[in-house]
């Protein structure tokens, strides 16, 4: 049989896209590219001097690399970083406990579902009735969802399998902080 799908879309994750096709254009235009869709950039260990500069200018990506090198998850740091920010408890921080590493199974990366947790949490914070606040935050998550997509497969195990090890997972972490400040300052 020939291959048929991009190495970073694996046959679990062309199967899980499969049901927006079946909801109609609108849909797909607004995620333009779930994880098999989309071309995604070479993995990179190093920021660029751009990336370097946004960093810079995040309060959250600044503090992501403390919580990552005390040994907290990929999930759990983001979702730290996000709390400070929020000014909200920490001890929230236990609700990405079981995300880090892909679920702890190498499926969705830490970074992408801590960061849809942080968005959430901002959410929560709006003044709004749950149903006002959820449709004002659906932007943000079909905005972080298309980032994230330029930037890394969404699995922790297609993540590792193109080398990208400690630094690189920082600077994707760092980065998505950026995207999910951004996100939330815009709530």
């Amino acid at each position: 049989m020939s291959k048929i799908l991009p190495d970073f879309c694996t046959r679990r994750s062309f199967l899980t896209s499969l049901p927006a096709v079946f909801m109609g254009s609108s849909f797909l235009e607004d995620i333009s590219g779930g994880s098999c869709f989309s071309g995604i950039q070479e993995l990179k260990s190093q920021l660029s001097e751009k990336e370097a500069a946004w960093i810079k200018q995040s309060q959250m990506a600044q503090e992501l690399e403390t919580y990552f090198s005390q040994g907290y998850s990929c999930a759990e740091s983001i979702v730290m970083v996000s709390l400070r920010f929020l000014k909200m408890p920490e001890s929230h921080v236990w609700a990405a406990a079981g995300f880090g590493g892909g679920m702890g199974q190498r499926d969705l990366c830490g970074f992408l579902t801590g960061g849809f947790m942080g968005i959430g949490f901002a959410a929560g914070g709006l003044d709004l009735e749950r149903k006002e606040a959820k449709a004002r935050c659906r932007p943000a998550f079909q905005q972080y969802w298309k980032w994230w997509q330029t930037q890394a497969p969404p699995d922790c195990a297609d993540i590792l399998k193109a080398g990208y090890g400690s630094s690189g997972c920082t600077r994707l972490g760092q980065l998505a902080s950026a995207k999910v400040e951004e996100l939330i300052q815009k709530l």
